[in-house]
């Protein structure tokens, strides 16, 4: 799985980590819809958390198709609400 966050660049995941990438995503959705910013951060600093520690840096010359775009590590609670929305930004 290829993960881009905005503004970072593209990172190689294991596929054993979409699963929990795909839950803490879902999680950031109830949380948003639930207006608890503060466990949205957690959950979006986890999420980040995973992509970093799990995941290849891909150089930046090489051009990929990402099968995921993160907003940028600084997205605003507000902002949030308009993109962890439904499905969340993952896919099932």
């Amino acid at each position: 799985m290829i993960v881009r966050i905005a503004g970072e660049g593209q990172f190689r995941l294991p596929d054993e980590d979409q699963q929990r990438l795909n839950e803490l995503d879902n999680e950031a959705v109830v949380a948003v819809e639930a207006d608890d910013e503060q466990r949205f951060k957690e959950l979006w600093a986890q999420m980040l958390e995973v992509v970093r520690a799990d995941g290849n840096a891909l150089p930046d010359d090489e051009l990929v198709e990402s099968d995921v775009i993160l907003p940028p590590r600084d997205i605003s609670f507000e902002e949030a609400q308009g993109e962890f929305t439904g499905e969340g930004l993952i896919p099932d």
